[in-house]
């Protein structure tokens, strides 16, 4: 195997212009504004996993410095370092040296700040305030709100927006061209439901089906990420609704068997597929109550055989009662 079929194509298609990010011309255009000007604030990156947070902050920094930018700038997974004693001694020690390129500062890009510990945001936060001549933050969180209110008034924030079906799509058909990957509509269609909105996730699913070397169609992309299709959860629990319990049984085993799901993968995968029914809106309510009382069981440590046998028989019981209903 050569090493460019052993790049993750995540990293291989991550862009490296802001033009080419994906859905966020709000986000770009602001952002091309400080890069026309050589000079940016502390940044505050906020939004779902898989939009292009971390993109937009390598982006801005290719940009600022071009081809030198690692020299100018540090990156850190803050999930990772996420203590005080990382601030203190590795951010601090980067944060006080001086740039000596065109542009006066270097940038420190944290990476999922919001794992951070509270006593390391308040030292970050004072380090912000000390070193704002020589260095600039570009902190990237999934969750605004777990940011201390201190470093959120210290930055330009920007708010991410989850990326359409067009936009994702549009991306994950670029790449299997360019990669000479086969794919499918139902496929493209798997990949969508499985991403949810999550590009970089979408990017890899791609990757994982086409890495068994035929066509990437709805089956392939969900036997690699490990869930069912929904047509099978669907016909599982139509077969429990129609008072079929045995049935309906077996094609319980028969999607843990294939695809090696756990007890809360398949009860996920019921209540997305509740709403896909056929059924009165009064019922998809009633059926996602049991489906939300399964889960809890499960997450308490309850049998998974046990309990999800239990809710396909009350699937059939609930099924029985709605057929009594129509006939009254």
């Amino acid at each position: 195997m050569s090493f460019e079929e052993m790049v993750l194509w995540v990293e291989k298609y991550r862009p490296m212009v802001l033009d080419d990010i994906v859905n966020q011309k709000d986000v770009v255009e602001r952002l091309k504004q400080f890069v026309k000007s050589r000079n940016i604030p502390h940044l505050l990156f906020v939004g779902p996993p898989g939009t292009g947070k971390t993109t937009a902050a390598l982006c801005l920094v290719h940009e600022l410095y071009g081809e030198s930018w690692r020299q100018h700038t540090l990156e850190l997974n803050a999930s990772d370092e996420r203590g005080i004693q990382t601030i203190r001694e590795r951010v601090k020690d980067y944060a006080r040296t001086v740039s000596m390129g065109e542009v006066p500062f270097k940038v420190i890009i944290l990476d999922e700040c919001d794992a951070m510990t509270a006593d390391a945001q308040w030292s970050l936060r004072r380090i912000m305030e000390m070193f704002w001549r020589t260095t600039r933050f570009a902190l990237i969180a999934n969750y605004g709100s777990k940011i201390i209110e201190p470093i959120q008034s210290r930055c330009a924030i920007f708010r991410f927006s989850p990326l359409s079906k067009d936009d994702v799509a549009g991306r994950v058909r670029y790449i299997a061209e360019k990669e000479g990957v086969k794919l499918t509509d139902d496929g493209l269609e798997a990949i969508w439901n499985v991403s949810g909105g999550d590009l970089r996730r979408a990017i890899n699913a791609l990757q994982a089906a086409a890495a068994l070397g035929g066509v990437v169609d709805e089956k392939t992309v969900y036997k690699v990420i490990g869930r069912a299709t929904p047509k099978e959860v669907r016909e599982m629990v139509e077969k429990a609704l129609s008072g079929k319990f045995m049935e309906a049984r077996e094609a319980l085993y028969r999607l843990i068997m294939e695809y090696g799901l756990s007890g809360p993968d398949i009860v996920r995968q019921v209540h997305t597929e509740v709403f896909n029914l056929k059924i009165p809106e009064e019922a998809k309510a009633e059926i996602a109550n049991m489906v939300g009382e399964i889960d809890h069981r499960l997450v308490e440590g309850a049998n998974e055989d046990i309990q999800l046998s239990a809710l396909l028989a009350q699937l059939v019981k609930y099924g029985q009662l709605l057929r009594q209903k129509s006939a009254a």
